[in-house]
């Protein structure tokens, strides 16, 4: 196994990449929303590792560094697979409201860059997925609960129910439970299909077009 400091050092990187991002990325520019919602995920995240929340700190490190390190590749140098495209290309379109621009971010991250994360950490710690099954249910657990949280915050107030109407109707279609049981699934058959890898690059090309269609959606401009 690798050792654990290496990871924890890792874990503190992503956190300063993500501050850095924060710190340089106009306020309101959609690739912003996400990123103060993903560097709080982070955060919580760190914190539940130092509570001891991890039963098996190695591999729930491993798993968030992994998945970290996807995002951070689109955020920092523009390598956009599809799923990441719009969210890239409506981030600063007046019509899309901050929630559409989180849970865009956040439908492209669970829906395909979880399901590799789960293939990347499993080669590091020359595991099977089964063996991360827990720690990806507690990633998850962490993840509904901010999702909550940015529902919330971000709807509009009843002042703005033009906006809030089609905006919870839009919103409606989309649920973190599904996501995250679609890609559970998704890492699932990558890692069978390790030792067949045109067929897996057929399969996470079919999987990256899908989400980012989900993601033009949730992206739909709305009316002032």
């Amino acid at each position: 196994m690798v050792q654990l400091e290496q990871f924890t050092t890792s874990v503190d990187h992503v956190l300063s990449r993500m501050r850095a991002l924060e710190t340089h990325l106009p306020p309101r520019d959609g690739l912003a929303v996400f990123n103060r919602v993903y560097l709080a995920v982070t955060e919580a995240f760190d914190r539940r590792l130092s509570a001891g929340a991890f039963p098996d700190a190695e591999a729930a490190i491993a798993l968030d560094v992994r998945f970290a390190e996807r995002y951070l590749r689109v955020a920092e140098d523009d390598h956009a697979p599809a799923c990441w495209r719009p969210l890239l290309q409506f981030r600063r379109h007046p019509g899309v409201r901050p929630l559409q621009f989180a849970l865009a971010g956040i439908n492209a991250h669970i829906g395909h860059d979880l399901a590799l994360a789960v293939v990347d950490a499993c080669r590091t710690l020359d595991c099977e997925p089964s063996d991360l099954e827990d720690e990806f249910e507690r990633v998850g657990d962490l993840l509904v609960s901010l999702e909550e949280r940015i529902r919330e915050e971000l709807m509009p107030g009843p002042d703005l129910l033009q906006i809030a109407d089609p905006l919870t109707h839009l919103l409606g279609a989309w649920s973190m439970e599904r996501a995250r049981a679609a890609t559970w699934s998704a890492a699932r058959t990558l890692w069978a299909l390790r030792r067949l890898p045109d067929v897996a690059e057929e399969f996470t090309d079919r999987l990256d077009a899908a989400v980012g269609f989900a993601s033009r959606m949730l992206l739909t401009p709305l009316p002032d």
